[in-house]
């Protein structure tokens, strides 16, 4: 997966309040046009591939790539000679490409199953809802005022604009407290000597990419047979 660096990530590491919807407005921004080229490259070995394997090889890269950037990070935070600074810096950094790699996670698996994602709001209610899990899941679909599975199809395709964004400020309040809160616990592990840091930053990495991965397939349900 391809993600890009923004600038001063070291006031990242402690997520403080709005700050946090800002890193992830900026992931959606940037990954935005990445999507398209995210599944091609999901393709790329097989371009017949149906619309379920090209799923499940997102999911695949997602999580290894998670999992690789919070072990990677751990592991050179916690070498011999890396001063504090220097760690939490890294870590920082790391939390800005997970933002990343989750928004063009989510989006890809949408525009995989046809639902659109040219409109900022519905594009930060699909990555916000993957991202915060089960909470997101109920709270989509109770400010939406509509039951019924795979809110990913039926919510945000269908929703007006105006009432996504009184979705998506619920969403971005639980976003700042349960994101900012767990990345900050994060990122201070990652710093752990004697090479603790590299197992805390993977395996914190690689639970978030698979509570993503369930979050997205209750979200959309079964992939289409066809591609849309």
């Amino acid at each position: 997966m391809t993600t890009g660096a923004h600038d001063n990530p070291e006031s990242a590491a402690v997520l403080p309040g709005s700050r946090v919807l800002d890193l992830l407005n900026k992931a959606i921004d940037f990954q935005g046009p990445l999507v398209r080229k995210n599944i091609a490259r999901a393709r790329q070995r097989n371009p017949e591939a149906t619309p379920a394997q090209v799923i499940r090889s997102l999911e695949r890269m997602y999580v290894s790539a998670l999992t690789g950037t919070g072990a990677a990070v751990g592991g050179t935070a916690a070498a011999p000679g890396v001063g504090t600074g220097v760690a939490l810096a890294l870590s920082a950094g790391e939390v800005v490409s997970s933002l990343e790699l989750s928004a063009l996670f989510a989006l890809s698996i949408a525009e995989v199953h046809g639902v659109p994602i040219d409109e900022l709001e519905r594009r930060r209610t699909i990555v916000m809802g993957i991202m915060l899990g089960g909470s997101g899941s109920a709270t989509i679909t109770k400010v939406a005022e509509r039951t019924g599975q795979h809110w990913g199809r039926h919510v945000v395709a269908k929703v007006p604009a105006e009432s996504l964004r009184q979705i998506n400020k619920v969403l971005g309040r639980h976003f700042i407290t349960k994101y900012g809160t767990r990345q900050g616990i994060i990122v201070l592990g990652r710093v752990a000597p004697f090479g603790i840091g590299a197992v805390i930053g993977g395996g914190a990495n690689a639970a978030l990419a698979a509570l993503a991965v369930r979050a997205s397939r209750r979200a959309f349900g079964p992939p289409p047979t066809l591609w849309p």
